[in-house]
């Protein structure tokens, strides 16, 4: 995946996210006569402006794009035409000024609606949850889960996928919930209820393959060592590999399925291999130096080949999953509430040290999980933006002065006290929430370069 895809499908879904959250302020403003100056769409070095409108707003496109704002008319920001003083946003009644803050949080939370909804009518595919090996002295098998088996219900929810099982696993987790009730179906058709214990789960390890962590496994079809194409420019091309060719050793350790052969070539970046295959009933090596790739920040090897696929079996594992529109919309609902809470879940416990402050994300590893669900498809890439639209919906609604959250902090005690806070207070606020918000970044931005190098 190139850096230009990769940086293109951030910008557009930063661009998109942006838009929304700007014009529920936008919107509220104009439905309560409030005069806007301008729509800004990114900060610094505008690269679009344009003027139309009956109060000649001024819409903008400005280089950067990591944020936007709404210019209100406000005496505190300049001179108010007489005539104009009536549509002047500090002369709002504090309800209206709340309301029009609160409009951009809660146009991402209705985007973010509005894309499930999307997303459960296309329909969602996912591989069925048949559990592969179990790892040992893991949490999953002192519950006794055995391969095989397929997860059907989680605390009486219904499973169908691995993804609904990883999401729904993931909120029980956050809690740490001890003996999370689980209802599986083996080979014959038989139903088991596996307790599963999640409150010794390490909170850091969240953000990692929670399933891993878990100790479930998917399970995988075995796909035997054997090339069915050879891409043309690649390494394996370049060193004489053929469609039909069985792999049977890397460097003399043994090659039994192709899982095992990925594996060592993605854990040997640039470094030469001594690959043995089967051709024609003769053995034959080569010498290979897997090609570096750069993937979710990692280094790992890659030779340009792909395996013979029993494409029925595959098939068999999956299902896709959409619903008429009546029931989309209110599972867009449900899981838009689940996403907030879930969000809102894992700020608490990371400001009450429960959860590492590592598993913040920046704008490096945002731009990774952008160019790659849109590598995916349009249902990956809607999923992200849904899930993004949440998280901008929670960032904006945190009382951090400068933030949407700090002013609706400063409207409500405004509302408590019958006048607004004195400048000080308000000047005093906004240093604190630029201090804030900048340790937070500084967070997020080193913890995009730790995963960097550490990859």
């Amino acid at each position: 995946m190139s850096i230009t895809y990769t940086i293109l499908s951030f910008v557009i879904a930063l661009g998109i996210l942006i838009t929304f959250h700007e014009f529920g302020h936008y919107l509220i403003a104009r439905w309560n006569n409030v005069k806007v100056l301008r729509f800004c769409v990114g900060f610094g070095q505008p690269i679009f402006r344009k003027r139309w409108g009956k109060d000649q707003t001024e819409w903008v496109i400005a280089a950067i794009p990591l944020g936007g704002y709404v210019k209100m008319l406000d005496e505190n920001e300049g001179k108010v035409a007489p005539e104009d003083l009536p549509r002047a946003f500090n002369r709002q009644p504090v309800t209206r000024r709340f309301a029009i803050v609160a409009a951009g949080p809660i146009a991402n939370f209705l985007f973010a609606v509005v894309l499930y909804w999307l997303l459960f009518i296309l329909g969602v595919s996912g591989m069925k949850a048949v559990l592969g090996p179990v790892e040992p002295e893991t949490p999953a098998a002192y519950a006794k889960f055995e391969a095989g088996e397929t997860i059907v219900s989680i605390e009486n929810e219904a499973i169908a996928s691995w993804q609904d099982a990883r999401w729904t696993l993931l909120r029980y987790a956050i809690d740490q919930t001890a003996n999370i009730k689980i209802q599986t179906i083996n080979k014959n058709g038989e139903i088991n209820w596996r307790y599963l214990d999640l409150s010794q789960i390490d909170p850091d390890k969240l953000n990692e393959n929670l399933l891993a962590v878990i100790g479930l496994n998917s399970y995988q079809p075995t796909v035997e060592p054997v090339i069915a194409e050879v891409v043309t420019g690649g390494v394996g091309h370049h060193v004489g590999l053929m469609a039909g060719d069985e792999i049977l050793a890397i460097d003399s350790d043994e090659i039994k399925t192709w899982s095992e052969l990925v594996q060592k070539i993605r854990a040997n970046p640039g470094r030469m291999l001594e690959i043995e295959i089967l051709r024609n009933d003769r053995v034959i090596t080569f010498d290979i130096t897997p090609e570096v790739t750069i993937e979710n920040g990692k280094q790992v090897g890659r030779i340009g080949i792909a395996p013979v696929i029993n494409q029925a079996e595959f098939e068999e594992l999956i299902i896709t999953i959409s619903y008429p529109p009546a029931i989309a919309i209110q599972k867009a609902i449900v899981k838009t509430w689940e996403t907030t809470v879930l969000t809102l879940q894992m700020l608490s416990k990371m400001i009450t040290g429960d959860v590492s402050w590592k598993n913040i994300s920046g704008p490096i590893s945002i731009a990774d999980y952008a160019g790659q669900s849109a590598q995916m498809g349009l249902v990956s890439y809607l999923a992200f933006l849904a899930l993004i639209s949440v998280s901008i919906g929670v960032l904006n609604l945190l009382p951090i002065p400068i933030l949407d959250g700090g002013h609706l902090m400063y409207y409500l005690i405004e509302m408590v006290k019958g006048t607004p806070l004195s400048d000080k207070a308000v000047l005093m606020g906004q240093k604190i929430g630029l201090a804030m918000l900048l340790t937070l970044m500084t967070f997020a931005i080193y913890n995009d370069i730790s995963r960097l190098i550490s990859g």
